[in-house]
């Protein structure tokens, strides 16, 4: 979002360098806590800021992003039995008995994931559940009695949040009920970290035309696709509690996003930031 923000600023800095006048407002919301619920969107909207329409700038790779999925953290405890591991067979490895769990997670989300919104057509898997995080055991030679996994879930468009975690809820419930040590201490499930809803727009919205128009007018080409995010973002706040028509475009490729590599293209943080400006002052009504 580095450049995204710069995009942003470079947006206001060419208006305000150029001199011409904006009949209507244009805003830039600079906020925090989006990786982890977005309390600083949330807190944004609670305070009145609205518009007739808004771009996030998490990047898109040139793409328009209309949809994105909600993502809930969940953790898992698995309880054992302890036991020095040489005398493996008194005890019950929680490890052992987190493998039946995982798996049904495993089909869980394959089952999730059979029939994905058509926007989702570039995506291979929509709705991920993975496991992020796993702890277990005090010491090498000993039969481990606890396991904590901490995973993230996906949440399906126009599912609502509660509707995911029943639906992990009653997998997790059917893997313990059909396992001799698990029926007996079943696995405990909690949603600790960040919950985000999907959001979207309407596939209709003029909005996207828009946007559409403003980048091809630079670009010459044709125009970017449009398609559905599988991750969580504020969209849902500004679209949802906000009410205002909201999608993705801005520079760089998510799947740089969080790596070790973090990386933006330069020209492509231009073209965005031109991009947008053209849309600026189209929308706000700009003139000399």
């Amino acid at each position: 979002m580095k450049a995204g923000v710069a995009a942003n600023l470079a947006v206001l800095r060419a208006i305000l360098v150029s001199g011409v006048t904006l009949e209507r407002p244009l805003a830039i919301h600079s906020v925090i806590s989006e990786e982890d619920g977005g309390l600083g969107a949330f807190g944004t909207m609670l305070r009145g800021h609205r518009g007739d329409a808004a771009v996030l700038t998490e990047p898109t790779s040139n793409r328009i992003v209309t949809a994105c999925a909600g993502a809930l953290t969940f953790a898992l405890a698995i309880h054992g039995r302890a036991a020095h591991g040489s005398t493996r067979l008194q005890g019950m490895s929680a490890f052992d008995a987190f493998l039946p769990v995982n798996a049904a997670l495993s089909a869980l989300e394959a089952e999730r994931n059979a029939r994905p919104d058509p926007r989702f057509r570039t995506t291979t898997l929509p709705y991920p559940i993975s496991i992020g995080r796993v702890r277990s055991g005090d010491w090498a030679s000993s039969v481990p009695d606890l396991l904590v996994a901490e995973g993230r879930m996906g949440v399906q468009l126009g599912e609502h949040p509660a509707a995911a975690r029943a639906a992990l809820e009653r997998a997790v419930g059917d893997a313990c009920a059909a396992d001799p040590w698990l029926r007996d201490y079943p696995a405990v499930v909690s949603w600790p970290g960040g919950q985000f809803a999907s959001g979207h727009i309407a596939d209709d919205h003029a909005f996207i035309d828009e946007v559409s128009n403003a980048i091809t007018t630079l670009s010459g080409r044709a125009a970017p696709e449009r398609t559905a995010a599988p991750y969580g973002s504020d969209l849902r706040l500004y679209s949802g509690l906000g009410g205002i028509p909201t999608l993705h475009f801005g520079p760089g490729d998510v799947n740089f996003a969080h790596a070790p590599r973090e990386q933006v293209d330069l020209d492509e943080l231009f073209a965005v930031a031109r991009a947008l400006t053209l849309l600026a002052v189209r929308r706000c009504g700009a003139h000399l």
